[in-house]
């Protein structure tokens, strides 16, 4: 991308207010950014009704089978796989269920990986390595969305026959344009020019926030408000899970007790156990049938 092109992206405009802020005291440079990160949410909710329809179509997807993938470069890449690396311990996803890659590979999570961002060519191979199939979602992440590791996952992915999914920070872009979806969260300049980490990456967050989140709600990986499909993997979490059980059901401290370890310490058989008064084996059954959504074993 030469220079014409990057000063007419919003994300990398130059603010000449701010031309001095190095010279002022900290306090009001803190007060600056976060006068500036309050127009985010904003921004946000004024893409809603597309994320929903993107998430619908995700969850109709991963509900047959699917996967989701985040696909993007630098700080977009990274939030994609902090989104996807987040999904097992908080909603027992299968591994590889969800998935995030970043231009570079792993490698490219601490430290720039040289020209891994401007490789279309890599993003596909990175998806061939993943032998997409139609129930599968992409969503390629790129602040400018002129990322040609995000446009190019997006358009491989689309070539498949998957859903795809283009989430930027600039109107009007090729990722966007190249999506079945297109989301674009138009967070303006920066406080340092083109530092998209900022208000655009926290932008990216609060949506892949929503899309995993809703999805795994659509897909009954919660309960109301709780996580009961939550894997208790530590003592935390374990006390997590004694207190969804509590939450839900009402039981007394020995009542859980007795329901964890007759599920294998399992949230969603526990609470159909105490709710449904159904031995752990029926509760597991139950479920299966459901499909794992516990409301609909709890109606049966």
């Amino acid at each position: 991308m030469n220079h014409s092109e990057l000063s007419t992206l919003a994300t990398e405009a130059f603010r000449p207010e701010l031309a001095n802020i190095d010279r002022l005291p900290t306090a009001e440079i803190a007060r600056i950014m976060n006068a500036g990160d309050r127009s985010v949410p904003g921004a946000v909710a004024g893409q809603l009704p597309r994320i929903a329809a993107a998430i619908d179509a995700t969850a109709d997807r991963m509900a047959r089978g699917g996967r989701l993938v985040y696909a993007g470069a630098g700080t977009a890449g990274r939030l994609g796989v902090l989104d996807a690396s987040e999904c097992p311990p908080t909603f027992n996803t299968a591994p590889g269920q969800v998935v995030g890659l970043i231009a570079g590979g792993p490698t490219a999570l601490l430290a720039a990986v040289e020209g891994a961002e401007d490789s279309r060519e890599l993003a596909a191979a990175d998806l061939d390595a993943l032998s997409l199939t139609a129930d599968d979602t992409v969503v390629g992440v790129s602040a400018s969305g002129r990322t040609p590791y995000a446009v190019g996952a997006v358009e491989h992915a689309r070539a498949l026959g998957a859903l795809t999914v283009g989430l930027a920070c600039n109107e009007g872009s090729a990722l966007a344009a190249a999506a079945d979806h297109a989301i674009e969260v138009v967070v303006g300049p920066e406080l340092l020019t083109g530092s998209t980490r900022l208000k655009a990456g926290t932008a990216q967050k609060l949506v892949l926030n929503m899309i995993s989140t809703i999805t795994m709600i659509r897909l009954g990986k919660t309960y109301g408000n709780l996580m009961v499909d939550v894997r208790a993997s530590n003592e935390k979490l374990r006390a997590r899970s004694r207190r969804i059980v509590a939450l839900a059901t009402g039981a007394s401290d020995s009542e859980i007790e007795a329901a964890l370890t007759a599920t294998d310490g399992e949230v969603k058989p526990a609470i159909l156990v105490l709710l449904a008064g159904v031995d752990a084996d029926t509760a597991t059954r139950l479920l299966a049938k459901t499909d794992g959504h516990l409301r609909a074993a709890l109606d049966h």
